[in-house]
This record gives structure tokens, C-alpha cells and sequence, in this order.
């Protein structure tokens, strides 16, 4: 696989990460992605990057999951990742 195509391939996957910590957001009460910036210490320009799909440390997810008191396993649960292409 060449170096370039292997990050376009990703794009559907970050977009459903990027989705799910959305919904998530939500549904802990966070209505505005500012409010969750400001509770992770994090400009809201870092957080809106989270949510649009941007790629992020592992840590960052972390950090976000333990705020909104889920696991990593509950946040990957919800995401319907798309099947390999070849």
C-alpha cells in the first residue's frame, strides 16, 4: 500500500470516531463543544479538531473518556467501522 492512499483509507474511519465523540458528548450533557474544551483544559480550537475528524494521540481519547466516564471499550462499542477495502 503506498504511503499516501493509507491515510486517505482512514478518513472513514476518523469520521466515525470524530461522530461518536460527538454523540457522546451529548449525551453527557456537554450541548456545546466549548464546554468540553474548557473542562479538558484544551483550546476550543483543539477540541473542535477532535470532533472534525482530525487524527489524535491516543491519549487525547483518554483523557476525553475519562471526563465523560465511559471506557474505551463503550466508546469503541458504538463505532461501525467500514470493512477493508482492497
Amino acid at each position: 500500500m503506498e504511503k499516501g492512499t493509507e491515510i486517505v483509507n482512514n478518513e472513514e474511519e476518523f469520521k466515525a470516531i470524530s461522530l461518536r465523540l460527538k454523540e457522546l458528548r451529548k449525551s453527557k450533557g456537554y450541548n456545546n463543544y466549548e464546554h468540553i474544551a474548557f473542562e479538558l483544559n484544551m483550546s476550543r480550537s483543539a477540541y473542535w479538531k477532535l470532533e472534525s475528524g482530525k487524527n489524535f494521540e491516543i491519549k487525547t481519547l483518554i483523557k476525553v473518556c475519562r471526563l465523560l466516564e465511559i471506557t474505551l471499550e463503550d466508546f469503541f462499542s458504538g463505532i461501525q467501522l467500514p470493512k477493508n477495502q482492497k
